[in-house]
C-alpha cells in the first residue's frame, strides 16, 4: 500500500491528463484486491466522464 505522499503526488500528476476525459475501457488485472472488484465495473464506467480526481 503506498503512503499518502506518493498517492497525492500521483493524483496531482495524472489530474491534468485525465480530468474531463471520457472512459473508453477498463482493464482489471487483479480482481481480488482488498475488496473484490465487481465484474460489472467496466460496463458501469464505460463512456463516463472524469469530473474530479481525488484520493
Amino acid at each position: 500500500m503506498p503512503e499518502l505522499p506518493e498517492v497525492e503526488t500521483t493524483r496531482r500528476g495524472i489530474k491534468p491528463h485525465i480530468r474531463g476525459k471520457t472512459i473508453t475501457g477498463v482493464i482489471i488485472r487483479q480482481p481480488q484486491l482488498r475488496w473484490p472488484v465487481p465484474p460489472e465495473l467496466p460496463v458501469l464506467l464505460h463512456r463516463r466522464k472524469l469530473k474530479h480526481v481525488s484520493r
